[in-house]
């Protein structure tokens, strides 16, 4: 008979451990100063548990929470507590709650409705996607490549260490990041992050921003999320100045082979000159006349004339008929002759007087 009940527990004590966490309230209406007394089951053993009086249904984490007046309470062995706290009016106004979560371990968590009485009531806001994050860090990482010096788009990491103050956790949420440039507003690109943060918990964020091609200058890169700019981190992009040399080598190469083509056309199209009557009837040219000092039988030019000296006559024959005509020499017939009437054009002058000399 001893063995059964101790068969019986184990069943028992699976169940419990299975047992959802939750709290009951002493009552449901109470004044500010009043104690309540608050009991929970259901939780992990020995765990550090917070209690505390929220406003808004404790919507906004811990910001809705009287935190002040808040106490602190361990489990038992079976996962049960039982404490007194004082009524404190939240800084927002009610549906108030009375809030039970965990401070180590595993994230676990239960509300309790609770009215503070004389204490203001109003809507619920708009429940925000999943926890409330806040940024403890951040930073840009990475850096230019030889392709951004050629003005390829400009790439860098986010690095964010979010940390989740809301009372909900936060499944994959969603981030909007965007660059702004002097005092130009940023364009936003949604990301969404794949994970979990639980409340009280942080979690390292990577998020990529992306310029466009050529961008330079002083930019800055900011994340957010539901409207709410979470960080700004300044971003100083060096000048793509292979863009530059580019447009440079362009302005010296494109003048340069318009230039010779253009010469090339007015090569091709430009007239020809017809060759001289002598070379299209001959077919060769008369050398004899380009270079006289060539042929054999070429003598040398007469010396230039004086300043006393009159030039020949149209009719007069020329230096190299006088010269002999050719192989003549000296001794030729042409100089006999002229030497003859010169001798009788000496003697024809010297007048009456030249019969009498001896």
């Amino acid at each position: 008979m001893a063995v059964a009940p101790a068969r019986s527990a184990t069943p028992v004590r699976a169940v419990a451990a299975e047992e959802k966490p939750r709290i009951t309230l002493s009552r449901e209406e109470a004044g500010q100063g009043a104690r309540l007394t608050v009991r929970g089951t259901g939780w992990r053993p020995d765990t550090l548990l917070t209690l505390l009086v929220c406003g808004q249904r404790a919507v906004g984490g811990t910001n809705a929470c009287a935190n002040t007046e808040g106490r602190a309470v361990t489990t038992d062995a079976d996962g049960g507590f039982r404490e007194k706290i004082p009524v404190a009016e939240p800084p927002k106004p009610c549906p108030c709650v009375v809030r039970a979560s965990t401070v180590t371990g595993a994230y676990a968590a239960a509300n309790a409705d609770f009215r503070v009485a004389g204490h203001p009531v109003a809507p619920l806001p708009e429940k925000r996607a999943g926890g409330r994050l806040t940024v403890l860090a951040a930073r840009l990482e990475g850096d230019s490549g030889l392709l951004n010096w050629f003005g390829a788009p400009q790439r860098r990491k986010l690095v964010l260490t979010v940390g989740n103050v809301g009372s909900d956790r936060a499944r994959d949420p969603v981030f909007e990041v965007g660059s702004a440039h002097g005092v130009l507003a940023p364009e936003w690109e949604r990301q969404r992050w794949r994970g979990t943060i639980d409340p009280g918990r942080k979690a390292r964020v990577e998020l990529t921003v992306e310029l466009a091609a050529g961008a330079h200058g002083a930019y800055t890169a900011a994340a957010r999320r539901d409207g709410r700019v979470l960080t700004e981190q300044p971003w100083n992009v060096g000048r793509p100045w292979g863009v530059t040399l580019f447009w440079a080598l362009l302005c010296l190469v494109v003048p340069l082979l318009v230039f010779r083509l253009g010469m090339l056309i007015v090569d091709r199209v430009r007239p020809r000159r017809p060759a001289p009557p002598a070379e299209r009837t001959r077919g060769t040219a008369d050398t004899s006349r380009g270079l006289p000092w060539f042929t054999p039988d070429a003598v040398a030019a007469p010396p230039p004339a004086g300043p006393g000296t009159a030039a020949p006559h149209p009719g007069e024959p020329g230096a190299e008929e006088r010269s002999g005509r050719g192989a003549g020499g000296p001794y030729g017939r042409d100089t006999e002759e002229r030497s003859g009437r010169g001798a009788g054009t000496v003697r024809g002058d010297a007048g009456p007087n030249a019969a009498e000399q001896p």
